[in-house]
């Protein structure tokens, strides 16, 4: 499959869902989401890219402290989705434009934060987005991330890439932080990871929200009974599993970035 085709698998994959992720209350809120903000260089003055910005959760919490926030995103759904929300809670500082973060349509020196929230595990070249990041930030520039984040333990971590590819077959890759800060240091930024967390997920929510076929269900739900103990204690999974009724979790994390 080609770089073309797997975005545009993306786009189709987000279209069908774009409204799940405006009520999903696993994106609007969470300990993660404000820390991006008390973390991030917020003035009166200060401009925001939004890079992946999905429904636009993360846009609406920087928005009252900040001039204008750009909200980017490569589906016009979750757009349109970032414009009703905006819409319902009265933020009138709310730009939005359709893109990819490898090939950013903005000026050098453009922004104060870039930030981006539960995007980048559908990212094909990080490396590209992060030199594009750099870029379009002002000297002394900040980028934040909260994302899924894979363990260090490789059994875990293909686990985790191997359920959330069932659940969702756009997903390119959840990387593990130190793979963030490989990448970060490569591209001239330092880096300090700043919150480390476990997502609660409830299973039937978390496939309905991305309309995950019966059979890639069944198939989760096989591989969570099967899995060791060791993967079982790791993701907060049941001993057994008999219904969609149950909650689990997975790792996630703040990094930033400073030039």
């Amino acid at each position: 499959m080609s770089k073309q085709d797997i975005k545009q698998h993306v786009q189709s994959q987000f279209d069908q869902v774009a409204a799940n992720y405006r009520t999903s209350v696993v994106h609007a809120t969470g300990e993660d989401i404000r820390l991006m903000v008390e973390h991030s260089p917020t003035t009166p003055d200060a401009l925001v890219l939004d890079a992946g910005c999905g429904a636009g959760h993360t846009a609406m919490a920087f928005a009252s402290h900040v001039k204008q926030v750009t909200a980017y995103d490569f589906t016009a759904s979750m757009l349109e989705q970032v414009e009703q929300l905006a819409t319902e809670r009265e933020i009138t500082n709310i730009i939005t434009q359709e893109g990819d973060v490898e090939k950013l349509p903005f000026d050098d020196y453009a922004y104060d934060i870039v930030a981006t929230r539960y995007s980048a595990h559908h990212w094909l070249h990080p490396e590209a987005a992060l030199s594009e990041f750099k870029r379009v930030l002002k000297p002394n520039g900040t980028f934040i991330i909260s994302d899924i984040m894979a363990r260090e333990d490789y059994a875990q971590d293909t686990f985790l890439q191997t359920t959330e590819l069932l659940r969702d077959p756009s997903h390119v890759r959840d990387y593990r932080i130190s793979e963030w800060e490989r990448m970060l240091q490569a591209e001239g930024f330092t880096s300090e990871v700043i919150y480390t967390f476990d997502l609660s997920l409830h299973f039937d929510t978390w496939t309905t929200r991305m309309a995950t076929p019966q059979q890639n269900r069944d198939m989760l739900k096989a591989l969570f009974n099967v899995a060791s103990q060791d993967i079982k204690e790791g993701f907060g999974l049941p001993q057994q599993i008999t219904d969609d009724d149950f909650k689990f979790t997975i790792p996630g994390a703040v990094i930033i970035g400073k030039i």
